[in-house]
């Protein structure tokens, strides 16, 4: 893999929890313990994903 592609990946890593963290204000976990910092990030990262697909599927209509 050259530089080029590790830093474009970087970034494309970096822009999701950089939109997660300012756009959904998510700033820390309310729950304790693995299971349950597991349970709530995949809802984050849910709600990332349904948000994603709304705008693809207005972008389309």
């Amino acid at each position: 893999m050259t530089f080029g592609k590790k830093l474009r990946k970087k970034r494309e890593v970096e822009t999701v929890f950089g939109d997660i963290k300012h756009n959904q204000l998510f700033k820390r976990f309310y729950l304790r313990g693995i299971e349950k910092v597991n349970a709530e990030l995949g809802l984050v990262a849910m709600s990332h994903n349904i948000k994603k697909l709304r705008l693809m599927i207005n972008w389309t209509y």
